[in-house]
């Protein structure tokens, strides 16, 4: 009985914590027009401004200029701010993560981004993310500040929709419902501890994906109104309407080509390569199927021994050098926490070949483009929504990355975290020491 309380009492202390540092209430829209000036102005698209007009009103970009090039009325805007030469970026966009749909890793009971069964298109990560999470604090701290939340496992894991990292409720933060469903294609070659082996039953389960989708192309073109619901191929008819990107997960040569010749094979408008590390060896394929690539985690290691041991660092270089259009994603160990280190698997990919100006595109502006959302976000061009961030120094270089000021939809929004508090606490308490 002791222990059934003492188990009682430290998951109530657990919930209490948690509930303490939940994230912080979502700020009101700025009345007004704003003005920051002196900036070096970082568009997401290839383009820098070196001394930079950037004009804000309700929300959306109105202004964007050279400083040294335009003479500006400053009387028109309600409040202008100085930035001294700090580093203006479009808002980091983590595209393929479990961001919002977990918290505790170790905690089986705070994760929600995986449901029994293979084939469930109709799950929906949508209702499921969770605007509290402790974790989307630090993750803006670093300059990430739009998510697609995705769900995982299975063949068919779900559908994704897109986030903005700040509201009430994810009815605020939803930029995209249901924005794609996610195919988690066989693996062609298994690979264990111990050994690495072709998978034989690649073909059957390659064989079993056709027939689902087959029976969901007979489904939602059939116009007979006494039609037996079906939850799941219903959840495909927007996919097979052109409304819906399909986001297949694979890495393998193989796995790739097969890929290719499905989506051509069941007309697929939208289709996503989600991982694609072999996808250098395939590029002219892949630009003539039209099939953008988002990349997996740049920091690991090569899949095989005989790979180059820096490949995964030069992928977004060659797939940059083939034409192809690719963003960076962070799936993997810890992946909702190392979110906020999306701008240095930038920084990595421009250590080994990338522009600055590709390197934040990768995740920002092609992010966008792959999600849809570019008319909106993921650069700093007059009519967009006014998504962005302020840093001090380079936000790619560790050194660098200190973010000073952050806006979702032109909304100021606290960067204070749960890290930075201790931070803050901890050096005030070692400075009263040595005083």
């Amino acid at each position: 009985m002791y222990t059934n309380k003492l188990i009682l009492y430290s998951f109530l202390f657990i919930v209490c914590s948690l509930t303490k540092l939940s994230s912080q209430a979502p700020t009101k829209p700025f009345k007004g027009k704003i003005l920051f000036e002196n900036g070096t102005l970082h568009v997401g698209n290839g383009y820098t401004i070196e001394k930079s007009y950037l004009g804000i009103e309700n929300g959306t970009i109105i202004l964007v200029k050279n400083a040294l090039a335009h003479t500006l009325d400053k009387s028109q805007f309600d409040t202008v701010i100085n930035v001294n030469g700090q580093h203006i970026y479009p808002g980091f966009i983590a595209p393929n993560s479990i961001l919002g749909l977990t918290e505790i890793d170790a905690v089986r009971a705070t994760r929600d981004f995986f449901e029994v069964g293979e084939y469930n298109p109709h799950i929906r990560a949508l209702i499921a993310f969770n605007v509290e999470s402790t974790i989307i604090s630090t993750v803006r701290a670093n300059g990430v500040l739009i998510t697609q939340a995705t769900p995982q496992g299975g063949v068919i894991a779900g559908s994704s929709s897109i986030f903005q990292l700040d509201g009430w409720n994810w009815e605020d933060a939803v930029i995209t419902k249901d924005d794609g469903i996610h195919l988690n294609w066989p693996n062609f070659i298994s690979k264990t501890r111990r050994e690495t082996k072709a998978n034989e039953k690649y073909a059957e389960e390659v064989m079993a994906i056709g027939t689902f989708f087959k029976g969901a192309i007979a489904y939602h073109n059939d116009k007979n109104k006494s039609k037996k619901l079906d939850l799941r191929f219903e959840a495909m008819n927007r996919l097979f309407g052109g409304n819906q990107r399909l986001f297949v997960h694979a890495n393998q040569i193989q796995e790739l080509l097969d890929i290719i010749d499905f989506v051509k094979e069941f007309g697929i408008s939208n289709p996503v390569i989600v991982g694609g590390y072999d996808s250098y060896l395939i590029t002219s394929q892949l630009k003539d199927a039209k099939i953008p690539i988002m990349l997996g985690r740049v920091h690991e290691l090569p899949k095989r021994d005989e790979d180059d041991i820096h490949l995964p660092f030069k992928l977004p270089f060659l797939l940059q050098k083939a034409g192809i259009l690719f963003c960076l994603d962070n799936q993997g160990d810890m992946e909702a926490m190392n979110t906020r280190n999306l701008a240095f698997l930038a920084g990595t990919a421009r250590a080994y070949g990338l522009s600055t100006e590709e390197a934040i595109a990768s995740v920002s502006y092609n992010t966008a483009k792959i999600l849809g959302i570019d008319k909106q976000f993921g650069s700093l061009e007059e009519g967009k929504k006014a998504t962005l961030f302020i840093s001090n120094g380079d936000a790619l270089d560790m050194s660098g990355n200190k973010v000073s000021i952050a806006l979702i939809n032109g909304k100021f929004i606290d960067l204070s975290n749960r890290q930075s508090d201790l931070y803050e606490k901890y050096k005030a308490k070692y400075k009263s020491m040595e005083d």
